[in-house]
């Protein structure tokens, strides 16, 4: 799974034997984002507006009217092969008069959304992970200080007689640190534990 998306909207314009393609490119996280995308920069006088996006596993793709398979699918193989995620690709082709056929189709779709993917500023995604602590009330003001400096979101709070459980998420990457932080602040004594999503 890639670790990057586009830092912010980018487009590209090719033509190809007097036929324009239009590639407009974003970073959406959702799929009615990805689609809201495709709403709002497909032009309706426009021949085409092919699209495609991948977020994670989810994806979708449209040839809007261009022969199957010679537009949504070399879009989707472009974000693909560029190696990123969370991406949603439309391609507006406006017709010049001359006839790609069917394999000059696919490699216009393909190449202008790749290329425009290549020259793209790209940004690190963040992987999340969802995590308990388990603590004594002695050690809260320790716990939640050390909190502050791992950008840790707060997502539950309960009290036991005993203590109390925090439900945290946080970047992957900030997992070790913060458990080697709440171990010498609190003695090793802050229960830590992975939980599932």
């Amino acid at each position: 799974m890639s670790t990057a998306t586009l830092a912010d909207p980018t487009s590209h314009l090719l033509e190809v034997k007097h036929s324009r393609f239009q590639v407009h490119a974003a970073p959406v996280s959702a799929a009615d984002a990805a689609l809201a995308f495709v709403d709002a920069v497909g032009d309706p006088s426009a021949t085409h507006n092919c699209w495609a996006y991948r977020i994670g596993n989810e994806y979708r793709f449209n040839d809007d009217g261009e022969p199957a398979g010679t537009a949504g699918r070399p879009i989707l193989a472009a974000i693909d092969g560029q190696g990123v995620d969370q991406v949603v690709v439309v391609v507006t082709r406006w017709f010049g008069g001359i006839k790609l056929g069917a394999g000059g189709l696919a490699r216009a779709y393909g190449g202008s959304a790749a290329e425009c993917l290549r020259l793209a500023p790209r940004r690190a995604l963040t992987t999340y992970a969802t995590v308990d602590l388990d603590y004594a009330f002695a050690d809260t003001g320790a716990v939640h200080a050390a909190l502050a400096a791992f950008d840790a979101e707060k997502l539950d709070e309960r009290f036991a007689a005993d203590g109390a459980r925090l439900r945290l998420r946080l970047p992957e990457s900030q997992q070790a640190p913060l458990k080697a932080r709440l171990r010498d602040a609190t003695r090793d004594r802050v229960r830590f534990i992975q939980s599932t999503p």
